[in-house]
């Protein structure tokens, strides 16, 4: 386990990357090896492919809640994909926050671009954001594949919305070109551990929450 550098206050780490590049995965192994994060996790209306928990892997929740509480303002971002709605809610970070660690989150592209919308309005928040991708599309494909969760069509579907998404890699802070896991896992606890050390710019991520 590692242990982050001293920090005078807490920052959002944003991962985001096509479907099917890993970005869960590497969410975990930081999860794994680092103590000074802790996943926010995110609410969504699909439901749970095998193996998946509510409130571990999702906030599972039906149509008429998510859309409730979205009216009540309880999302800081929220996006829809494939038919679905996602969206992190604000308590849910400020849960992460309250306990001095750094939130995780684990968005995909389109709900991360919200996300950074709602940073630039907000210059004094601090939000890191790193984009992951395999190196060729045959690679994305091949770990689509591996997931065996998807149907052909909704594979063709992904592929063609990462084609998409990939061209977005400018938008973030970072840019990791996945290959092996421990490769990605290294380069980015090389980002995490600068970061944590920046003087420069260093302030609170809690604006984006009101």
């Amino acid at each position: 386990m590692t242990v982050c550098p001293t920090q005078t206050k807490p920052w959002i780490l944003l991962i985001s990357a096509p479907s099917g590049a890993g970005k869960t995965t590497l969410c975990d192994q930081l999860l794994r090896n680092n103590d000074c994060f802790e996943r926010v996790i995110t609410c969504t209306t699909r439901n749970p492919r095998s193996g998946e928990h509510d409130g571990s892997d999702y906030h599972f929740l039906s149509h008429e809640i998510f859309t409730e509480q979205l009216k009540q303002g309880a999302f800081m971002e929220h996006a829809v994909v494939y038919d679905q709605l996602y969206g992190t809610r604000k308590a849910d970070i400020q849960a992460v926050l309250n306990k001095g660690k750094n939130p995780l989150l684990n968005l995909d592209v389109q709900g991360a671009a919200n996300l950074r919308e709602q940073a630039s309005t907000h210059p004094q928040a601090r939000l890191v954001s790193v984009f992951l991708c395999p190196g060729s599309m045959d690679e994305l494909e091949r770990r689509l594949r591996g997931r065996q969760t998807e149907s052909e069509s909704m594979i063709t579907k992904r592929l063609e919305a990462a084609r998409r998404e990939i061209e977005q890699w400018g938008s973030f802070d970072y840019f990791l070109e996945s290959s092996s896991r421990e490769q990605d896992l290294q380069r980015l606890q090389a980002i995490t551990y600068a970061e944590s050390m920046r003087t420069s710019g260093f302030c609170s991520p809690n604006a984006l929450l009101h």
